[in-house]
């Protein structure tokens, strides 16, 4: 019987998450951040706030990962505590929408950094973007196709690579400080917008740029000792993570004027007057670090259709793996298609901005962990967070959702509610009554011999 093997140790643990946090986010959200909340001294106050909601929801979710052992993140939890229905509309939500869109922002992120150097003085053809994005998203998807621990060593080099980037823009920072251009930091707090809509969209592009943070929920099932290294994980990347956000937006605040910063495209590109000659490095890193972010983001992804199916709410195919390789190959490949359609009419800001319905099921995941915590108290728990912390993130996570379309409604939040609700339309006939096509079956099988693909079954 075939099963994915537990190849993923402490350090890979640690740079699927840093990895994939770092990335597109730091380098295209600050001026997002400073233009909505309006000031220098309120902006850095949100990445301070995303860092620390980030932080206590991911102790939760270690808990979490450690009373329910099995791959699939959000989607397994809801399946566990509040059944196939909700977690089915989770499902299609995160594999039709959610997740390739933040394959799709990452990509563009990854590409504006790659061509920003060549168009110095204007903005680069939106065509030409969208080829580089495609480009790396099936380069990454024959990667995560081909062999696990290659895809870790991947995500390990390009962690180091990130991590030793963004060092380098901290280190320019405290030389302009120490050199005395503190004059971005008077009046620091001065046209803030304190304001339910704006407060909820500069967190949305905050939380962007620290997405990925739940990424290890998602491959339990590969994780070596996930009772030991899920917590330590979680605690060491994203404690990191934070730590780097906050230092290198006091950077970006040093260099760049507020102006500057909010007119960017590219964050980074425009930092680079502090090396002069030397800048496009600056523009190199930041593409080297989408690209890991985006590599981390494959490698989960690819797993939750992998669950999914294997639980009955997705087809078959998508629940086998490689014969020989032992990578679940068919649904890598499946969100590999449709992350390069959404790709097509998709730009980063839009996604960003209906990024709220990740929060949406973020929420009934933390219900359904108080929900664990009350009703099931006898379950084994190695790591253990206070009921009290689930509970605050929860309130968090539901303001997330509701602030924004309460203080400024638009017909977009009603589409996507009603896309999130319409699966229950599949569901019934498809799932609930088994309704499968001959043509499907047929499928399954042409395609089952020419991947060379066979039922996975779980890591126990």
């Amino acid at each position: 019987k075939l099963s994915l093997k537990r190849e993923v140790g402490l350090m890979g643990a640690v740079s699927l998450i840093g990895g994939t946090m770092i990335g597109s986010g730091i380098f295209m959200s600050p001026q997002t951040v400073l233009a909505t909340i309006g000031s220098p001294g309120a902006s850095l106050v949100v990445w301070a706030s995303c860092g620390l909601l980030v932080i206590l929801a991911s102790f939760c979710y270690a808990e979490m990962g450690t009373v329910i052992r099995e791959s699939g993140g959000e989607y397994i939890y809801i399946l566990r505590t509040s059944g196939p229905v909700v977690a089915f509309m989770l499902i299609f939500s995160s594999v039709l929408f959610a997740r390739p869109a933040g394959v799709v922002g990452i990509s563009l992120s990854f590409a504006q950094y790659v061509v920003a150097p060549f168009y110095s003085e204007c903005a680069p053809p939106v065509l030409l973007v969208k080829c580089v994005a495609a480009a790396a998203i099936i380069i990454l998807a024959t990667v995560n196709c081909l062999n696990v621990r290659f895809s870790m060593s991947v995500q390990v080099f390009f962690m180091v690579v990130k991590v030793l980037s963004l060092a380098v823009i901290i280190v320019g920072g405290v030389v302009m400080l120490i050199r005395g251009h503190t004059e971005n930091f008077q009046d620091s707090f001065e046209n803030s917008n304190i304001g339910i809509s704006p407060i909820g969209i500069a967190f949305y592009q905050g939380l962007w740029s620290y997405d990925g943070w739940n990424n290890l929920n998602y491959v339990t099932e590969e994780l070596k000792r996930p009772e030991v290294n899920l917590p330590r994980a979680v605690i060491i990347a994203i404690s990191l993570v934070t730590g780097l956000y906050l230092l290198v937006n006091v950077s970006y605040l040093t260099v760049l004027t507020p102006k500057e910063l909010i007119s960017s495209n590219a964050v980074a590109v425009t930092w680079n007057k502090v090396f002069g000659s030397w800048g496009w490095i600056m523009s190199l890193a930041a593409a080297l670090s989408a690209f890991g972010s985006l590599n981390g983001t494959f490698f989960s992804g690819g797993r939750v259709c992998f669950v999914a199916a294997r639980e009955g709410h997705m087809p078959d195919i998508l629940s086998m793996a490689h014969v020989h390789r032992l990578t679940p190959s068919p649904a890598l490949i499946f969100t590999t298609v449709v992350s390069l359609l959404v790709l097509i009419p998709g730009d980063f800001q839009s996604i960003v901005n209906f990024f709220f319905t990740a929060w949406f099921f973020y929420a009934i995941t933390l219900a359904g962990l108080i929900y664990l915590k009350i009703k099931k108290p006898e379950l084994p728990r190695p790591y253990k967070v206070p009921i009290i912390l689930p509970i605050l993130v929860l309130i968090a996570a539901v303001f997330l959702v509701l602030a924004p379309i309460i203080d400024d409604p638009q017909i977009e939040y009603l589409y996507v509610t009603l896309f999130i609700f319409s699966w229950v339309l599949i569901y019934i006939p498809f799932i609930h009554y088994k309704l499968y096509p001959s043509l499907l079956t047929k499928l399954t099988i042409f395609l089952q011999l020419f991947l060379q693909v066979a039922p996975a079954e779980k890591t126990c």
